[in-house]
């Protein structure tokens, strides 16, 4: 596999919108080159017989049962309120929207 070359990491620079000294380029190209090869070291360890995962382990859902149960009344709930209007929280205006 070829590696990256500063050209390369001053063009990837640009598109990024990025600006590189070019003592920089060099050693950039050294740490792509790097992750390159550490990717495809990866990609060599996976074999056809090894299925794809995206977990180690099965994932088990542990959800309770979706059991319905009374709530607050609508007073209740306003009980605590510092302010209310219309049965509803009432709270500081934040944006000048109507």
């Amino acid at each position: 596999m070829s590696g990256i070359t500063r050209a390369e990491v001053a063009h990837l620079a640009k598109l990024a919108r990025l600006t590189i000294d070019d003592e920089h380029l060099d050693h950039y190209a050294e740490q792509l080159n790097v992750i390159i090869e550490s990717v495809a070291r990866v990609s060599e360890v996976a074999g056809d017989d090894v299925p794809a995962t995206s977990h180690p382990l099965p994932l088990i859902n542990v959800m309770r049962a979706d059991v319905q149960r009374p709530g607050l009344t609508n007073a209740e709930a306003l009980s605590n309120a510092p302010a209310q209007e219309q049965g509803r929280f009432r709270v500081p205006r934040i944006l000048d929207e109507e």
